[in-house]
C-alpha cells in the first residue's frame, strides 16, 4: 500500500474517577503522565494522557473521566482489550504486582505463541499484558516504579468486538491495509502494514450485541499516519469506500480524523506530529494543565469546573 497505517497511534477509554485512575496507570502499571488537558469537545472533562517517556506514537492510553460515571456495558461496536507488551520472562511478576494491588487476574494463557495475562482496570477496562514470542526491542519508562526490564513496552494490540464481523474485516484488510497472520476458533489476527509495534489487530469471529459505552469502555481507536499529507490520502480513501470520515481536527499535539467503521467501531487517524513537547519540555511532561491556545482566555472559568487530583510526581491540578 502507498501509504500504510503502521500500527496504533492512541487508545481512548472513559473512566469514573481521576484520581484512582491516573494512581493506578502510574502507580501501579508503571506509565508516564504525559499530558493533562481537557477535553476538546467538552472542557468541563479532563483528558489524560499515559505512555512511555515522551509519549511515542503506539505507547498511549488517554481517558475521559466522567465523574461518578456508571460501568458501561460490553458489546459490539467497541475495542474489547486494549493489549499491553513486556519484556521476556516478566509475565510471572507482573500477575504477581496486580495481585498485590488487589486485583483479580486470571491465570496466563498461550495465544499464538504469546503469553497473555488478563485483567481489569478500576472501572473494569479490560486489559492483556503480552509476553511475545519475539522480543519487544521498544523501552519502557525507566523513570516509573517499575525496573526496565519489567515496564510496559507500549501497546502490542487490540481486540476488536464488531457488530458485523465480515465488513469490518473486508475495511481492515482491502480498505486499510492489514494483513490476516493468524486464527482460531475465537478471533482472526491481522497485522498493520509497515507495523514494528503496536500492530495488531484481533477480531473477534462472534458479532457481539450493541454496547453501552461509560466508565470502562473504549471510545476509539486511533491509528497513526506520519503527517498531513498521508492523512489526506487515508480521508479520500476512506471516501471513496463509502466511508465519510470528519474533517481534520487540531488535536494540538496531533491532527485527527474521525470515522465509524461498518461494524460500529469508532476509529481515528491521528499524525505522529507535532508531538507533546510542543508545549512543555520532555523532562516535565505531564506537570501543569495545558489547554488550547482557543481557549486559554477561558482558563479560570474551565478550572472551576474541573475535580483536583494529584500526580505520582506530585504535581495538583486543575
Amino acid at each position: 500500500m502507498a501509504s500504510p497505517l503502521p500500527g496504533i497511534h492512541h487508545i481512548t477509554a472513559f473512566a469514573s474517577d481521576v484520581q484512582r485512575n491516573t494512581d493506578f496507570y502510574t502507580d501501579v502499571l508503571g506509565l508516564r503522565l504525559v499530558k493533562v488537558t481537557v477535553n476538546f469537545d467538552d472542557h468541563s472533562l479532563y483528558h489524560t494522557y499515559f505512555g512511555d517517556w515522551q509519549g511515542t506514537p503506539g505507547s498511549l492510553i488517554t481517558f475521559f473521566p466522567v465523574p461518578g460515571a456508571l460501568p458501561g456495558r460490553r458489546g459490539g461496536g467497541e475495542a474489547a482489550v486494549t493489549q499491553y507488551a513486556t519484556g521476556k520472562g516478566m509475565i510471572g511478576a507482573w500477575q504477581d504486582r496486580l495481585r498485590g494491588a488487589g486485583l483479580e487476574v486470571k491465570d496466563p494463557i498461550s495465544r499464538f505463541g504469546d503469553l497473555v495475562l488478563s485483567f481489569e482496570d478500576p472501572d473494569g477496562l479490560s486489559l492483556e499484558i503480552v509476553e511475545t514470542a519475539i522480543p519487544d526491542k521498544r523501552a519502557g519508562w525507566a523513570g516509573g516504579p517499575l525496573d526496565p526490564e519489567m515496564s510496559l513496552r507500549g501497546f502490542y494490540g487490540v481486540t476488536l468486538s464488531s457488530l458485523r464481523t465480515d465488513a469490518s474485516l473486508a475495511l481492515l484488510i482491502e480498505g486499510m491495509g492489514f494483513t490476516e497472520v493468524d486464527r482460531n476458533d475465537e478471533r482472526i489476527r491481522l497485522q498493520a502494514e509497515g507495523a514494528e509495534f503496536a500492530g495488531y489487530a484481533d477480531l473477534l469471529l462472534d458479532s457481539q450485541p450493541f454496547r453501552s459505552q461509560s466508565a470502562g469502555s473504549v471510545h476509539h481507536v486511533a491509528w497513526r499516519t506520519p503527517d498531513d499529507l498521508r492523512q489526506r490520502f487515508w480521508r479520500e480513501r476512506l471516501s471513496f469506500r463509502g466511508i465519510q470520515a470528519t474533517q481534520v481536527m487540531d488535536r494540538c499535539y496531533f491532527k485527527s480524523i474521525y470515522f465509524r467503521e461498518p461494524g460500529g467501531i469508532l476509529y481515528e487517524i491521528a499524525t505522529d506530529q507535532p508531538g507533546f513537547a510542543i508545549d512543555e519540555p520532555i523532562e516535565s511532561l505531564g506537570g501543569s494543565l495545558k489547554l488550547p491556545a482557543w481557549v486559554e482566555a477561558k482558563r479560570p472559568e474551565i478550572v472551576k469546573g474541573l475535580s483536583r487530583f494529584r500526580s505520582s510526581s506530585g504535581s495538583v491540578f486543575p
